[in-house]
C-alpha cells in the first residue's frame, strides 16, 4: 500500500495535516520531499532553452542509434 499525504514540522516531529487510515503501531517508511522555493521555481523557469544551440541533437540521435548497433556479448556457443 502507498499514500501520500502532507504534513507539518512541529517541535520536531512530523504532524498529519489529514486523516491516516492505519492501525496503531503500524511501521512505515517515510519519504520526505520539500516544496521547492518560488526562487527555485524561477531560477528552474529562467534556465530553459539555456542549452539551445549547444549541442547538435540530430547528430547526438544518430550517435546513440549507431551505437546501440555495436555487438557488445559475444554469441552464445550452442
Amino acid at each position: 500500500m502507498s499514500t501520500t499525504i502532507r504534513a507539518r514540522v512541529n517541535r520536531g516531529l512530523l504532524v498529519p495535516l489529514e486523516k491516516i487510515a492505519l492501525p496503531e503501531g503500524k511501521e512505515v517508511t517515510i519519504t520526505i520531499s520539500g516544496i521547492p522555493s518560488a526562487a527555485d521555481v524561477e531560477a528552474f523557469r529562467l534556465s530553459a532553452g539555456s542549452w539551445k544551440g549547444s549541442v547538435d541533437a540530430e547528430n547526438l540521435i544518430r550517435n546513440i542509434y549507431s551505437d546501440r548497433l555495436v555487438p557488445r556479448r559475444s554469441k552464445p556457443r550452442l
